[in-house]
């Protein structure tokens, strides 16, 4: 199953969102949300699970995608990058 994070503009900032995660984290600007972002699908790759973000821009348009894939060897076990 593929995880999305979502990183949208707020009226006073900047919000990442899992669906995993009830509440949003918040930050000031997209830089610092996208990296955070970016963090949180490199983490849930390193568990093995797929991640997309999508990065979306203040009129709503989705300015890009990113997908870190979970990985594992092939008899299933984690694999390190």
């Amino acid at each position: 199953m593929i995880q999305v994070i979502s990183v949208e503009p707020m009226a006073d900032g900047w919000a990442v969102w899992q669906p995993a995660v009830e509440n949003p984290q918040v930050f000031a600007s997209g830089a610092k949300a996208e990296d955070a972002a970016r963090r949180l699908g490199d983490s849930l790759s390193r568990t093995g699970t797929t991640a997309e973000i999508r990065v979306y821009l203040r009129d709503g348009v989705l300015a890009g995608r990113f997908v870190c894939t979970g990985w594992a060897d092939a008899d299933g076990s984690l694999a390190a990058p």
